[in-house]
């Protein structure tokens, strides 16, 4: 008995090392950590989980102009990360011809819990944003398989795809999904608005009241789209009319927004509700960039909204021009929407030009 007992704990021994080479990542990409955060819905599963090295992988490629037809722009040059990776203080950004394009360029943090892509949601992962961006002829203007083919000519990039990919052919799909795991790492979530939501910091008295008046709906009325309050990705990811537009019909909308993706009229002029974070340095605002300050927003919101077809009706107070905000609201507004500036992700060195090093 006393045999058989030792031959058993010697195979469990056996069995226990075996499982922990299995368990070993040394050899391969590992998972990558996401930092701890707090008052964060559940971030969403994906099939593409960024790993160290595919992340690495895909900020090379975010910051080389090798993607497009003419290996002058990259997707760096119109997402900065200075300014929470938007193209501010520029209204439009220009493309690989100089042309300007048609809409103000949006941040990018937080994407992993978005479910649509672009101003008009016309992309419904970041990676499909990705295709989207480099063979856009007003962006990158870049044919797939020449990209991929560029791609594989690099014995860099072929040693670093072999790494995270493996003996995958490397090609438009393979692309998009390391530069996917690498906005994915692109997490906001340290200004102090989140450390006061962890009790590590206080609000002034001015940053108070604009976070109440921001979250009262009589007054700000912001929160049916702009979440702050115990949860801190400050959009809720939908699509809206603000009532920006002054349209009594379908071709009054100068641009028809997600209506002209879906092709449903009732959702002309309707287009993505952006995170309030880090709001204070990715100016001009709104899909057009038509606003160059907050305070300009504010103004908008307190007494020039049109109540439009299509106008989402948690726009309440439409039917006065907006929320009729006092200057001091106003100024107690803005000193909040400030509070959600997150210096440490727009100086992460992690998320910086890696060519630059």
């Amino acid at each position: 008995m006393k045999s058989i007992r030792s031959k058993g704990r010697f195979f469990t021994c056996i069995l226990l090392i075996v499982m922990t080479m299995a368990f070993d990542r040394s050899e391969g990409p590992m998972l990558y950590e996401f930092p701890e955060m707090k008052f964060f819905p559940p971030m969403p599963h994906t099939y593409n989980s960024p790993t160290f090295e595919g992340a690495e992988l895909g900020r090379f490629l975010f910051y080389d102009p090798v993607l497009s037809a003419d290996s002058t722009v990259s997707c760096a040059s119109c997402h900065d990360q200075r300014s929470a990776f938007t193209d501010s203080p520029n209204r439009f950004s220009k493309g690989i011809s100089g042309a300007k394009m048609k809409r103000n360029t949006p941040p990018l943090f937080n994407l992993a819990w978005n479910s649509a892509f672009f101003w008009d949601g016309r992309a419904a992962s970041i990676e499909d944003q990705v295709l989207h961006a480099v063979r856009a002829h007003d962006e990158m203007n870049l044919n797939w398989n020449e990209a991929a083919e560029r791609i594989s000519l690099s014995e860099f990039y072929r040693s670093k795809f072999s790494q995270v990919f493996g003996d995958l052919k490397i090609d438009s799909i393979l692309i998009a999904r390391a530069i996917g795991q690498f906005e994915r790492t692109l997490i906001s979530s340290n200004s102090k608005y989140d450390r006061v939501l962890r009790g590590e910091d206080y609000f002034t008295h001015e940053e108070y009241e604009g976070f109440v008046i921001l979250n009262d709906q009589s007054k700000g009325d912001c929160l049916h789209c702009h979440v702050t309050d115990a949860n801190a990705l400050g959009t809720t990811g939908g699509f809206s009319n603000n009532g920006i537009e002054n349209a009594s019909e379908p071709s009054d909308f100068p641009d028809p927004g997600k209506g002209a993706i879906t092709g449903n009229e009732s959702e002309l002029g309707w287009f993505k509700i952006p995170s309030l974070r880090n709001i204070a340095v990715t100016a001009p605002y709104m899909h057009d960039g038509r606003f160059e300050t907050l305070e300009e927003v504010l103004d908008f919101y307190s007494v020039g909204v049109h109540q439009s077809i299509n106008i989402d009706p948690k726009m309440q107070f439409a039917h006065q021009g907006g929320v009729k905000l006092n200057e001091d609201e106003k100024r107690y507004v803005i000193a909040f929407l400030k509070t959600l500036t997150d210096s440490t992700f727009i100086m992460n060195p992690e998320f910086g030009n890696p060519f630059q090093r």
